[in-house]
Parts: structure tokens; sequence; C-alpha cells
């Protein structure tokens, strides 16, 4: 009988040791085969996770940030162990002490469930595996993925230690909200620090993990209350909140950004603008999309927050000043269906939903509204966060054609800003014609402010970079800078007369906007009076392919075609090229490459950019004066003669005093520009500048037509310059141009060009700076190879072939070849 017990428990024994082996066999070989080319969980030691792309002004404020995945990373040791320790407890209670996957937990996690009928589900995955599977693993549920899940939490737990693997997992997860991280998250719920969480709001985190979509705090409110302060319970059974605390976490209210009970850190940003998104277009291309979105990237931008408002302001003014000369009333093209107008609650949610402009302020914030009726002499609107609904004066619509009743129907979405203590509104409109403008520093290239429209939440085409547009008269410049680093003078004399070209595509006949012609005149009159005829002349003289070569290396253009009408500006450029080729002009001639951004650093804070290059020799010397600047050396390429410079920046000074924008330029600083105005004033530009700042201003319709009759660069885009450089003035200063060395001042007739002396005085007279060594020779006259009209009398010098000219280097050339067809081509432009 005995014998018989113990056979039968050996047997028994026997088979439950079989049993026990054949599963653990079994067990070994799925995990042999499953942990067979999996991915290398080593790799996320070095992982470096997508983070936010932020971009700061030169006073160090944030104004923009770029992210696919809106993260702030935060190493271990940063984030507070309140946080830390809500997660444990909402998602691995036995995280410090388990290998990787935690059985106990899954069964606890099982018991849970079945006990509260599915209310608490408790995730039996624990943190590490959470970390695998988001990092290397898809998120389907299959067994499959859960056995490679546990190999690689237990391969992984022998690689990092636990602090790391928690960096990794709170700087991972999703939160809701496009918000990855605990950080990011802290900041778009409670617009807080991780160091502010209060232990309530550090649970609410904490129950967002499993699906934030379930657990939204406005949408599923008491759903996400439960849950956190189930979280609650379990930190004060885990020891980390006293009893007395949990009882007073408990009772306080689900508060958060979505509810209104915090504000928006989005609020402290101002609206996206054509600057910050400029910085994201280059450096995405400059340093991949890719990278620039989650890179961790700190930027120093160049603006400067104070003169962008007044660049915005001035163009702004300006567009809606010639919009409303039109007088046609256009609107936003939205309307709100008519079964909400009855219901305010419903018309204030379909207005909050229009897409229109907000980001506009002049004379005030415009804001969105309805029209809610209609009458003869007023018209009543529904506003934007506005409680009480708003009156339009029909006053306040003199300058539209029509009335009430012909321009609106009830439920049209327009623009109003308020009346100041009136309590009425104004109608406003998001003008059709459109421009840019652009200011940098002409020695650092900084780019201090750019407006490239009147909106960018209207249009985000950014018109200072991207629109090529014909530059007209203000190209004219750099076929001076050609000439006169050709030989020529401020006092040379090039005849103002008719010309004719046949050309395959008709006779060209250019003329003055003047419709009149002058005679022989100087250079300087011809700049300052925009004369076409005359720089056609002489671009003729000079060639124009040295000018080409002149626009190409000042920038302005990477190949230009040596045709005549394009030295009247009819090839295409963007006034960003514009701005930076003028600078040359004024800082004497160095090379100046235009910036949005003076330095960048990585994740890390290591300085991977920085834009000024120059050395500064005495910034760290104690010995520099009080009233002294350290030396700062550069070694940029001189793209033209300084005295060339100089010539030209005086000869564009008369062009602000005394020529095409003297009527509304005038600033207390010495000032130089050009204006620029193309054929039937489809573009109209104007780039100036003072000692230390440079401007340019464009407008035109995006789909270029005429502009209308008395339309010009000096009419339009003088008083954005004028607007914008009083404030730049006052801020930045200004004083009289760099005299360079190696020349000497004569008095001239700026009528004549003949030779005036040392003491004469009067409004005729003007003092030209001439290179020394240089006997410039008064009274030669020259056509361009051009016959001249028959009213005007012949000078002997214009009929020769050439003339042999000392250049600014020293260099006997001949300029002046007759003129041929294939140095002339029919641009229109006058």
């Amino acid at each position: 009988m005995i014998r018989f017990i113990l056979s039968f428990f050996g047997a028994i024994f026997s088979l439950v040791t079989l049993g026990i082996f054949m599963v653990a066999l079994t067990l070994g070989g799925v995990f042999w085969m499953y942990g067979r080319d999996l991915p290398s969980h080593e790799s996320l030691a070095q992982y470096k996770p997508p983070t936010i792309s932020r971009i700061y002004s030169g006073e160090g404020n944030l104004i923009d940030e770029f992210a696919k995945e809106r993260r702030l990373f935060t190493p271990a040791d940063e984030i507070p162990d309140l946080v830390k320790q809500a997660f444990i407890s909402a998602e691995d209670k036995n995280f410090y002490t388990h290998k990787g996957y935690d059985m106990r937990g899954i069964a606890a996690a099982g018991f849970e469930a079945v006990r509260s009928r599915g209310q608490n589900v408790r995730g039996a995955s624990t943190i590490t595996q959470q970390v695998m599977k988001n990092f290397l693993l898809s998120g389907d549920r299959k067994a499959e993925r859960k056995i490679k899940e546990i190999i690689l939490a237990a391969r992984l737990e022998e690689t990092l230690n636990k602090e790391q693997i928690l960096e990794l997992y709170m700087n991972e997860i999703f939160l809701g909200q496009n918000s990855y991280g605990v950080t990011a998250a802290a900041q778009t719920y409670f617009n807080k620090t991780l160091s502010e969480l209060e232990p309530h709001e550090a649970a609410f985190l904490a129950s967002l993990p499993k699906a934030p979509s379930d657990y939204h705090p406005v949408r599923r409110k008491e759903r996400l209350l439960s849950r956190r302060d189930f979280v609650l319970k379990e930190m004060m059974e885990n020891g980390y909140i006293s009893t007395a605390e949990y009882e007073d976490e408990v009772s306080q209210p689900l508060r958060s950004v979505q509810n209104g009970d915090f504000q928006s850190f989005r609020t402290a940003l101002p609206p996206r603008d054509y600057f910050t998104d400029e910085i994201r277009r280059q450096l995405s291309e400059d340093f991949g999309e890719g990278e620039f979105f989650t890179g961790g990237f700190t930027v120093r931008a160049s603006i400067d927050e104070e003169m962008q408002v007044e660049a915005a302001k001035s163009l702004r003014v300006a567009l809606q000043k010639y919009d409303r000369s039109r007088g046609k009333w256009r609107g936003t093209g939205e309307t709100l269906p008519a079964e909400v107008l009855g219901d305010e609650v419903k018309w204030r949610e379909a207005l909050r939903n229009a897409d229109v402009s907000r980001d506009v302020t002049l004379g005030g914030k415009w804001l969105p509204a309805v029209v809610l009726s209609i009458a003869d002499k007023s018209l009543r609107v529904g506003v934007e966060n506005a409680e009480a609904d708003g009156v339009v004066p029909r006053s306040d619509i003199k300058w539209m054609k029509g009335n009430f009743q012909e321009n609106f129907k009830i439920g049209d979405v327009v623009l109003v800003r308020a009346v100041e203590d009136t309590g009425q509104w104004s109608l406003r409109q998001v003008p059709e014609v459109q421009g840019g403008f652009m200011a940098m520093d002409v020695n650092s290239g900084r780019v201090l402010a750019m407006q490239g429209g009147f909106s960018y939440q209207d249009t985000v085409f950014n018109r200072a970079t991207q629109a090529q547009r014909q530059p007209g008269s203000s190209f004219k410049p750099f076929v001076y800078a050609a000439a006169l680093d050709s030989g020529y003078s401020p006092a040379t004399i090039v005849v103002d007369a008719p010309i004719e070209v046949n050309t395959p595509q008709g006779l060209w006949r250019p003329k003055n906007a003047s419709r009149k012609f002058y005679g022989p005149t100087p250079l300087r009159t011809g700049i300052e009076r925009s004369r076409n005829l005359m720089t056609i002349r002489l671009a003729q003289e000079v060639s124009m392919p040295v000018v080409a070569g002149y626009a190409e290396r000042f920038g302005v253009y990477d190949h230009m075609g040596p045709y005549l009408a394009n030295a009247l500006g009819s090839e295409e450029t963007t006034l960003f090229k514009m701005v930076a080729a003028y600078a040359m002009f004024a800082n004497g001639g160095e090379r100046v490459e235009p910036t949005l951004v003076d330095r960048i650093q990585d994740r890390y804070g290591k300085t991977i950019y920085r834009h000024d290059d120059r050395d500064c020799v005495d910034c760290t010397s104690s010995a520099i004066a009080p009233d002294a600047s350290p030396r700062i050396l550069t070694n940029r390429e001189q793209v033209m003669d300084a005295v060339t410079a100089y010539q030209l920046t005086s000869m564009m000074r008369g062009v602000v005093e005394r020529g095409t924008a003297s009527r509304t330029v005038k600033l207390p600083v010495p000032t130089a520009g050009k204006t620029g105005t193309t054929n039937e004033a489809r573009d109209v530009w104007f780039v100036g500048f003072t000692s230390n700042i440079v401007a340019g201003c464009y407008i035109g319709y995006d789909r270029p037509r005429p502009l209308g009759r008395g339309a010009s660069g000096g009419g339009m885009c003088g008083p954005v310059f004028q607007s914008f450089m009083t404030k730049a003035t006052e801020k930045y200063g200004g004083g009289p141009f760099d005299v360079p060395p190696g020349g000497h001042f004569i008095k001239i007739d700026r009528f004549t060009g003949g030779r005036l002396p040392d003491n004469a005085s009067g409004a005729h007279v003007v003092a030209e700076y001439f290179r020394d060594g240089e006997e410039p020779i008064f009274g030669r006259t020259y056509d361009g190879g051009f016959a001249m009209g028959s009213d005007l009398p012949l000078f002997e010098e214009a009929q020769q072939a050439g003339h042999q000219v000392t250049t600014s280097t020293g260099q006997k050339t001949t300029v002046g070849p007759k003129a041929n067809f294939g140095t002339v081509s029919s641009g229109g432009l006058y």
C-alpha cells in the first residue's frame, strides 16, 4: 500500500515536473523566437526627442515657436518628485522595484477591474513597457507585441537606470492638445511650470496618458475629475501625500486653461507674422524642415519689436488710404447662415469659427462682426467678444460708393473697430492692393522690421521676400554706380532727348514721366528728377553688360539680361534684395548680407550659427576711454569704390531734398533714396537710407494692374518710409554720411554742370566730390550713341564712337559704343 502511494505521488510529481519543464521550454521558445531581430533598445540612451524651436526678439521676449510635436524637454532631475509620483501612482506603482515587467501589477490590475466592474481600469503595462511601445514598437493590441514589449523592457532595465527611463517616458508621453511631455502639458492646461503645480494638478496630468481625448477637461469634465481623484487616492495609499493633503486636494475643482480658469500661455505670444514665418522658411531651407521643427533650436531674431509694430502700421495706413480712395466695399466674403442669426449663442459660435483676419491693429483692434439688421442711417452688428450689439452710423461710410442697403445684407461677416469715446463702431476691410516693407541696419545687415502685406492671417504670402516685381526707377542707382565707377562724375553731361529703337517686338519709344525732354543735363539732375532717357543713354555709354554685372554684384539679380529696358528696372526682383543692395551705398560700398537671425543655439545651448563674424579688437580691454568705442575689424568685400558710394549717396540726397521724393520724405537727419514707378504705375517703390538705417517700400496689386492716375513711388511709398523712419531716427539717431578719404569737393552749377568758384552760393550751387588726382572735364556731353532730336544742338563729343576714361581703380577704358539691336529690348517702361 505504501509502495502504491509512493508510486502514485511519484508519477504525479514527474508529471508536474515535466509539465513545468515543458511550460518553461515553451515560454523559452516563444521568448527566443520573438526576441530575435528586435529593434535596438540601446539607441534610447542617445535618444533626442523632437522639441520646440523657439524664436526670441533681441530683447529676449518669446515671439513665436514652431513644432510638429509641442514638447519642452526636461531632464529627470528637474522634474519635481510630486509630478513623478503622480504618474507612477497612476501608471506603475511598482516602478522602482520591478525589472521591466510586473506580474503582481498585472494580477492586481485584473483584480481591480473585476472588483470595480470596470470603473477603475489600471493599465497592466509598466512604464518601462510603455517606453518600449512608444519608441520602438507599434501600438497594436496583439499578444506578439506584448511579448516583444516585455523582452525589450527587461533589456532596457539592464541598460538604463530608473530615472533615465522615467525621463524618456515623461518627455515622450502624449497628453492631448498637441502637448507631448509633462512640461508642455503643464503649460497647455495650467500655464504653469512643473514646479508650480499643485498635487491635484499633477494628478490631472497623470490622468491623461490612457486616452487624452476621453478625458478632455471640457467635453469629458466629470470623467476626468473622477480619474483625477482616483490618482490622488493612489498617491495617498502609496505614501506620497498625507490623508489631510488628499482630502484637501480631492475637494479642489477641476480647473484648466480650456475651462477659462487660467490665461493661455499663447496670449503672451504675439500673433504669428511675416517676420517669424520668414525665419521659419529660411531656416527650414538651411537646416531642413524636419530638423527645424524638431531640433529644439533657440533662435535670437534681429527684430526690433517696437519698430516692427511701426512698420506694420506705416504700411497699413498707406494701403488703407489707397483702398478707401477707390470707394469700393468688398467685405470679407464670409456670411453666416440665416438659421443661426436668431440665437445669440449660435451666431457667436459661428462668428468665432469665421475665417477672417484677427491680427490687424490700426486705429484700434479690428474685430469680426456680423450684420444683424440694416436701416437707412445705421447698421446694427454683433461684435465678437463684445457684450452688447454695436451700431455703425451712416457717416462712417462716406468714403464708400452706395449705401447700407446696396453694400450689405443680413448675415454678412465684416470687420469693425471701436470708435473711441462714442460707443459706436467703424467698418473696416482688408485692402485688395498689397505691398511690402523692410528695414535693416546698413552696417550689420540685421533686419529690424519686415511687413509682407496688410494682414498675415489674410494671406501668408510675404511680399517683401517672395513677390517678384519690377523695381522701375529705383533700379537707376545701379546704372549710375556703374557709370561713376567707369570714370563719369556727378557733373558729367548726358543728353535728355527722344530715342527710337527698332526691336523684334516693334518700335520702342521710351519717355520721361513728364513727357518732356530737357537737353544736355548733369548726371545729378538725371537721378534727382528720374530722367528715363538720360538713364538709357548712360546705360548704353557704359554698356549694359557692365550694368548687369553691377546689379549681380549687389545681389539685385542672379543673372540680369543685358537689355536696355532693364536699365529702367523692367526685370523683376524682390524688395528684400533691393533694400540689401541700397545698404551697400549707405555703408561706403561694403558687402553686407541681410539676416533675420542673430544667433542660433541647439537644444544643449551650443551656438551653431552667429551672423556677425566681425572681430571686436578692444571689447575685453579695460584701457578704453569712457567716451571711446572699441575697434571692430571687418574683412568684408568692397563691392564698389568708397568714393563712388559717397558720390551716389550725395546724388540720392538730392532725390529727397529737391527731387521726386521731396514732397513726402522730410526727416530731421540727412537722408538719401530713390523712387520707383513702373509702366502704368503697376508697381510703386521707394528705397532710402540714413547713415545707419535703410528701408524700402513696395506697393501694387498681387496680380499686376495699374494703380491709377497720379500713383507714384514718391506719393504712395514715400509716406510709408517717412512714417517709419521718423520713429526709427528718434530711436537710432542718424548723422552726416561719412566722407571717404581720397577725394575733394568742387562746387558746380547743378543745372548746367559748369564749375563755380569756391565761394559760390545759392540754390543752383552744389558741392560735388571728386577723386584726388582726377581733373574733371566740364562741358563734355554724352548721348549713348543714339541720334539726338533735331531740335537739340549737336556736340562733337557725342558723335564719337567712344571715349577713353580713367576708372575708379586707375585703369583706362573706352566707353560709349554705338547702339546695336543685340543690346536693346522693348520694356515699355517710362
